[in-house]
């Protein structure tokens, strides 16, 4: 068994990518939250939320819901251990939380937030569910926008495609979502980054076709989860620093750098394109690997395979950077999503 990864043609083209006419509506009736409109304790209290939103499945064992409070801590909230016991116990504080934000703006990201924590994972439990039905009920925010984007979402992850890919045709698929991915990472709409594990998922289960598997959704999501992708705590602190990252005026600065240092530069923009372009990358050439071999590498395998093709997709970043960037300009998550069909 070779555990080599193989090499890849990065210079094929892709389609070229759709114009700015077109945006999305809940692209468009996102508004700038401002610093003149955010103080330090709302940015504070979004992310004392966007926490309870991270635990909010009610499935997280003490272990996991120590890595959301480290997370929750690297991210700035100085009290992350007792919010994650105060809601792992059951008792919600979303009431005294929410009436201490400032203004609407500050409850609408607030609930957006929340709202990705809890969808980026690729799916919502009831118990999620009610969370959100909570959260907005009490923050008053506009909910379509949210609703518009998992919507297209979801029509996305369960497009099959129009046919099996071929294994030869493999490499492009994958590098092609491998950047399409990245793309959503650098959309301005905060809400974009709940397409990417379900493409992450819809690749895998490509793949797994291609290769005469016969995969349901709990099979797929097995080996996402084995490598790592969709952790609470990984959601959480990824959603975080997108979020806060993608304000206007350089809030991050005028809040004295609370959560991430470079979390609002472009430079951290770029970073979580790149993140997210290696880890679609990495998942697809292991599930390649891993169906191509009849399902039969350990745990082990795969997480060795895993950050080889991170360390291959590393090196790749920087001569596709320029497309990653082409497809999200004047674009919306509903652009991009539909451009992968």
């Amino acid at each position: 068994m070779t555990l080599h990864p193989k090499p890849h043609n990065t210079t094929r083209t892709l389609p070229a990518p759709l114009g700015m006419h077109q945006l999305e509506s809940a692209h468009r009736r996102q508004r700038p939250l401002t610093p003149e409109v955010m103080t330090q304790n709302d940015a504070t209290t979004i992310l004392a939320i966007a926490t309870l939103a991270a635990l909010a499945d009610g499935q997280q064992d003490g272990e996991e819901q120590a890595r959301i409070a480290q997370a929750a801590s690297s991210l700035g909230l100085s009290d992350a251990e007792a919010i994650v016991g105060r809601a792992a116990s059951g008792e919600r504080s979303l009431a005294s939380l929410t009436a201490s934000l400032s203004s609407q703006e500050a409850r609408q990201l607030a609930y957006d937030t929340a709202a990705a924590v809890c969808h980026a994972n690729g799916w919502v439990n009831p118990s999620e569910a009610a969370f959100l039905r909570e959260l907005a009920s009490l923050t008053g925010a506009d909910i379509s926008a949210a609703e518009d984007a998992i919507a297209e979402v979801n029509r996305a992850a369960e497009d099959p495609g129009s046919q099996r890919p071929e294994p030869s045709a493999l490499d492009q698929l994958i590098l092609d979502q491998a950047m399409l991915t990245a793309a959503l990472e650098i959309l301005p709409d905060r809400l974009a980054n709940l397409g990417i594990l379900p493409l992450q998922l819809r690749l895998v289960h490509r793949i797994g076709q291609s290769h005469g598997q016969q995969l349901d959704a709990a099979q797929v999501k097995d080996l996402a989860a084995t490598l790592g992708l969709g952790a609470a705590a990984q959601v959480l602190e990824k959603v975080v620093r997108r979020t806060f990252g993608g304000l206007a005026g350089g809030l991050l600065g005028a809040l004295g750098g609370m959560v991430g240092g470079t979390a609002g530069s472009v430079a951290g923009l770029a970073s979580g394109a790149a993140v997210t372009f290696a880890a679609t990358y990495a998942l697809g050439h292991v599930a390649d690997q891993y169906y191509a071999q009849g399902r039969q590498l350990s745990t082990a395998d795969l997480k060795a395979l895993f950050a080889r093709f991170r360390t291959d997709a590393d090196t790749i970043f920087p001569r596709v950077e320029a497309r990653i960037r082409e497809l999200a300009r004047g674009n919306s998550i509903g652009n991009v999503l539909r451009s992968v069909r």
